[in-house]
């Protein structure tokens, strides 16, 4: 491919963002004694262009994060368009009113974070004949800025979602406190490894688990040294946003 501007990331921007990332993710797994392909990572392309996603998707970037509803729906007929089609995770909080626009349209929904959301996922879903794949958001770190169930209430929660039609639970997504050294979030990022490793303890061999969605751009090392499945990293590939 060409130098090529992609609405203001040149081309070996975006690949040597893509090629940095992918390349410190598999040396973070090596020293975990874990296999690089084990972990799938996202590329979270919030407030760029749909065009961006399109060149990164292009680049061999399989999953694409979006933040917003809206946003997310843009780069899907955006993609579509030009004969692209990513996995779409939705990792951003979503509001009830906007599940039947996504139905059927997500790889996985990342941050179900309330009783009254499942239920309507799971409402909907129903009516529209589909299963909709999802995690459990889980607040670890009891901040009050965050959204997602307490540690507390999660065995309820994974017991509603495995009680419930038209919906597939699997796994969890936990978020760290932005601290100045990233290596302060180990403990939050172990702490959610037991819970998930606990929960797939409670549904058994019959509803397997799969999914720890955890670790973003400056913290997706640490994650992957406590087990995440699943990192979202928008920053570290595609650059500051403005």
């Amino acid at each position: 491919m060409t130098s090529q501007d992609f609405s203001g990331i040149p081309h070996e921007q975006l690949q040597l963002g893509l090629d940095t990332v992918r390349f410190r993710l598999a040396e973070a797994a090596r020293a975990a004694g874990r296999r690089p392909e084990e972990i799938t990572l996202i590329g979270v392309s919030k407030s760029f262009s749909p065009a961006i996603a399109a060149a990164a998707h292009r680049l061999g970037l399989a999953d694409l994060g979006e933040n917003r509803v809206q946003e997310l729906l843009k780069k899907i007929d955006y993609c579509h368009e030009e004969g692209l089609n990513p996995n779409w995770h939705l990792i951003g909080t979503l509001q009830r009113n906007k599940v039947r626009h996504i139905l059927g349209k997500t790889q996985l929904i990342h941050s179900v974070d309330t009783r009254s959301l499942l239920s309507e996922i799971s409402s909907r879903s129903q009516k529209a004949g589909c299963v909709t794949d999802l995690l459990l958001q889980v607040n670890v770190a009891r901040e009050s800025s965050k959204h997602g169930f307490s540690v507390e209430e999660l065995p309820w929660a994974a017991e509603q979602a495995l009680r419930l039609p038209g919906i597939k639970l699997h796994g969890l997504m936990t978020m760290a406190p932005l601290f100045a050294d990233p290596e302060n979030t180990r403990p939050i990022f172990d702490q959610a490894r037991r819970l998930f490793q606990q929960l797939r303890e409670q549904v058994g061999k019959d509803n397997p688990l799969t999914v720890l969605s955890m670790g973003m751009s400056v913290d997706f090392l640490q994650a992957v040294a406590c087990g995440a499945t699943h990192v979202r990293i928008g920053t570290a590939i595609f650059g500051q946003r403005l």
